[in-house]
């Protein structure tokens, strides 16, 4: 099964996201989709501003009049049930984006004792500890009770951004004296010193009430929703000892074939494996570090060696647990992470992960459909046009139908590199050619087997036949920047 996931949004989508969904699961279907990520849908506390991350309420899926209004910013609850379930309809599986970290917003201040901690370094105290003010209690007026009674207050966090302190305001990353002590949990990324705090009121998961409402809480959204697996957030910040228990759960008394997929944002593999190995393989990660290598290889063009493209990779070290994408809303233009892969190479780095054997392939939103946006940047506002990728759907369609069986690489040259798809005997497989110079060309043994076969550009960038030999030998070709798949005509 050549499985492929959308992920349905970026960063600047202006919202009605759920209806516009629901009306797309054929379309998606068709072009070979069987998952959709969908974002966060959360009441944040930005109201319809926000994006889910910003997390307010987990069991407010736009039902609740909170944060200036019932909708999130991608519609209300119905909306979101009737989106699953078209997707359903079509076979479409949906992975929901779950915001474990942190907490925004909160209802009520409370008194509580603080030190603040120097940012570059969290483990190094910069003030004694204090007696200060927070927003540190949700009660969920609106909600009343219903799915969940839990309160959070103090108890429920390790550390803050903003406190009050004789009246007055103080920005910073300040460390919450609670019953576990005044240090971070050690169970997290070592960046910063210690990464356990990333933004907001940061969930205390040595407690263990917060980790009995974040099961009730998981087995109330699978009832409600009927997802099919979740895409968890910022997982670097998590305590990894809660994670394990916490899919371990999922996995046992929930949905043991529920899909697991981390952001676990590191550019090295090594350290991406080094979490997948400590989560015992519960888990799957992107594979940030493959992106990384499209981000340069687009900025380098000719003078980066495509032989080495996939080095380095979470997809090289452990395919099985690998997800392969091109960009992200982190990554896209104006972002937090923003790394765009330039236009001329997106083709190539489709190219590569729609038809590697070993790729599990999350396309993005507006690589398909485009996207228009501004943002301010410096104090200036910035317009950004994503042109849609003209040759995506052929390639959805080449991955469906040609992409199958044994793959044979031919990375022996800096600037033009081919694999073969061998097929199986259900389909037919291909000859994939792509070039960041100039026009190339590989000669490729097919084997007996495919002797005098007539061989057609599938994506239609070259418009001539290429016919083997008695050997099944041929000599194919790719345009300069380019990408060709060749397929039997």
């Amino acid at each position: 099964m050549n499985g492929v996931i959308i992920q349905y949004f970026h960063w600047y989508h202006s919202g009605n996201l759920w209806n516009e969904f629901a009306e797309k699961t054929e379309f998606l279907k068709n072009l070979g989709f069987t998952a959709a990520w969908l974002p966060p849908a959360n009441k944040g506390s930005l109201g319809k501003e926000g994006r889910g991350y910003d997390v307010y309420d987990l069991y407010d899926l736009g039902e609740f009049d909170q944060k200036d209004g019932i909708p999130t910013r991608y519609g209300t609850k119905e909306e979101y049930l009737n989106a699953i379930n078209k997707a359903h309809e079509a076979g479409i599986s949906v992975y929901a984006d779950i915001v474990l970290n942190h907490r925004m917003g909160g209802d009520e201040e409370e008194k509580i004792t603080v030190h603040g901690v120097n940012e570059e370094n969290r483990n190094e105290t910069i003030t004694d500890p204090m007696e200060v003010s927070a927003c540190t209690k949700f009660t969920f007026p609106a909600r009343q009770g219903k799915y969940s009674d839990f309160i959070w207050d103090y108890h429920c966090f390790s550390g803050i951004d903003s406190v009050k302190k004789d009246g007055e305001e103080m920005k910073g990353v300040f460390k919450i004296h609670n019953e576990y002590g005044t240090e971070w949990t050690d169970a997290v990324s070592h960046q910063f010193g210690n990464f356990d705090y990333l933004m907001g009121a940061d969930v205390e998961y040595r407690n263990p009430h917060v980790v009995q409402e974040m099961k009730n809480w998981i087995k109330w959204y699978f009832d409600t929703t009927k997802v099919d697996g979740i895409r968890l957030d910022a997982l670097k910040h998590l305590s990894s000892d809660f994670l394990k228990e916490w899919i371990t759960y999922i996995k046992k008394e929930l949905n043991p074939d529920c899909y697991v997929l981390g952001e676990f944002w590191k550019d090295e593999a090594e350290k991406i494996s080094y979490f997948s190995d400590k989560m015992d393989d519960l888990i799957s990660c992107f594979d940030a570090p493959l992106h990384y290598n499209f981000f340069t290889a687009s900025k380098d063009g000719k003078d980066y060696d495509l032989t080495q493209i996939l080095k380095g990779s979470f997809l090289e070290k452990k395919p099985v647990f690998s997800v392969s994408f091109v960009e992200n809303h982190d990554t896209q233009k104006l972002q937090s992470l923003e790394s765009a892969v330039k236009d001329w190479f997106k083709p190539l780095a489709y190219a590569i992960i729609l038809l590697s054997e070993d790729a599990y392939p999350c396309v993005f939103y507006p690589d398909l459909f485009g996207a228009e946006y501004t943002d301010v940047k410096d104090g200036e506002e910035i317009k950004i046009v994503m042109p849609k990728i003209e040759v995506l759907p052929p390639l959805l369609q080449a991955r469906r139908q040609f992409a199958h069986g044994e793959q044979v690489n031919y990375f022996d040259h800096a600037n033009c590199i081919a694999w073969v798809r061998k097929g199986n005997h259900e389909n037919p497989g291909c000859v994939v050619i792509i070039s960041n110079s100039d026009e190339g060309f590989k000669e490729i043994d097919l084997g007996p087997e495919n002797a005098h076969s007539k061989y057609i550009d599938f994506l239609k960038q070259r418009n001539h036949e290429i016919v083997t030999d008695e050997n099944g030998k041929a000599t194919f070709w790719v345009n300069s920047g380019s990408v060709s798949v060749w397929v039997k005509a």
